[in-house]
């Protein structure tokens, strides 16, 4: 590889250029059409040789997600997320990539109508990263959109409603799982809890497989108001709760509009919430077992509502 200065009209000088020898790839700024709207892509593509680049501090911190979310941006660390991201609507800020990846997703890159920083390194240098064998030598860092509003959700949704809402649900990769069976059996939107943790961290985002990208959701700030709300309207919801008199899920019509509530493995609903459902219903399960994981029972559920209707 080598290098050369670029000048703007002023004379100054604005950027290091590198040209990597790759099949099909050779310039540092590509410029193509862009899929969402007329602007044109741009991709900045910079060979890195290690990531102390104050730019990839994000890659860096991969654990810290306060920090992530402080910034406002999501980071995908697995090839299928990053995939699933570049045919979103999401907003692309950069990808940190070894060279097999960057050939493998350069025409979906290039697809894009932002302008990205695309960082090139060799698998050793990624290697650094905690966690590498998790991202396959592909990360991709993203904004995270504003939420929309419940009411705008409500409202703009068809009917029968299907929703599903989680409570005190502290697992990303519980979370995540959530969100992906959300998404593959039609739940309308998710209801994030106040007492969840975010959706967006690294791990949940993982843990959908790049479906939170399509699946709408809203957090909360309470989410006993949020089914009160719910239940005023007309909707049932239901309390994914194992308890005795609990009415087994195939005897339940799922047919018309309902919110499916699911809480932590271990705690379970809160009373405040089981108060604000109208009924608990339960998967059976022989006598030695109580409970199932969140995201396990939460796709049960929804299998259950979509196959009543049909």
């Amino acid at each position: 590889m080598h290098g050369s200065t670029f000048f703007n009209g002023c004379g100054k000088r604005v950027h290091q250029v590198w040209f990597w020898r790759l099949k099909n790839f050779s310039a540092l700024f590509i410029a193509t059409p862009a899929r969402f709207n007329a602007r044109v892509a741009i991709l900045h593509i910079q060979p890195v040789q290690d990531l102390d680049a104050p730019e990839l501090a994000l890659y860096q911190t991969l654990k810290r997600v306060e920090e992530h979310e402080r910034a406002g941006v999501l980071v995908a660390a697995n090839a299928k997320v990053i995939q699933r991201l570049l045919a979103s609507r999401f907003t692309v800020v950069s990808a940190l990539l070894t060279p097999a990846w960057l050939e493998k997703l350069e025409p979906q890159l290039r697809a894009r109508p932002e302008t990205i920083g695309v960082y090139v390194a060799e698998p050793k240098v990624l290697e650094t990263i905690t966690g590498y064998k998790l991202h396959q030598g592909a990360l991709a860092v993203a904004k995270i959109p504003p939420l929309p509003d419940f009411e705008m959700l409500l409202n703009n949704s068809s009917r029968p409603l299907l929703l599903a809402a989680v409570e005190g649900i502290a697992s990303a990769d519980n979370l995540g799982a959530v969100v992906r069976s959300c998404a593959a059996f039609g739940a309308h939107f998710l209801i994030v809890g106040e007492t969840c943790g975010s959706p967006f961290q690294r791990r949940a985002v993982a843990g959908s497989m790049g479906t939170i990208f399509e699946q709408p959701l809203v957090r909360v700030a309470s989410l006993v108001e949020t089914l009160t709300t719910l239940r005023a309207r007309g909707v049932r919801c239901l309390a994914a709760h194992p308890r005795p008199g609990a009415t087994k899920l195939a005897a339940v019509d799922l047919r018309g509009d309902c919110c499916l509530v699911f809480g932590a493995e271990g705690p379970g609903l809160t009373a405040p919430v089981l108060a604000a459902c109208a009924d608990a219903v339960e998967i059976p399960m022989p006598s030695h077992m109580n409970s199932l994981n969140v995201a396990v029972a939460a796709g049960v559920f929804l299998y259950e509502a979509t196959r009543q209707r049909g």
